[in-house]
């Protein structure tokens, strides 16, 4: 129970931080959710997730530089 209440605290002031739609009420679900399922996810499990998310999250990262370094419009000749 108050591993339920403090995951819920902590998800809605996660979800203050982040952009988007994600607000208090749905923050503190995300993180009521994260506190259950870790409890039952084993510690291998875990660090795969973690590492998963890592990889995604670089990933993501060179994708949005590399848009970013591509010229939106091409010099004309004249």
């Amino acid at each position: 129970m108050i591993g339920k209440i403090i995951g819920g605290i902590v998800g809605a002031k996660m979800a203050k931080n982040q952009p988007g739609g994600l607000q208090g009420p749905g923050g503190a679900l995300l993180g009521i959710g994260a506190a259950a399922l870790a409890r039952r996810l084993s510690l291998p499990a875990m660090l795969a997730v973690a590492a998963g998310g890592y990889a995604y999250k670089r990933y993501q990262d060179k994708q949005e530089k590399r848009m970013r370094r591509r010229p939106k419009v091409r010099p004309s000749a004249a």
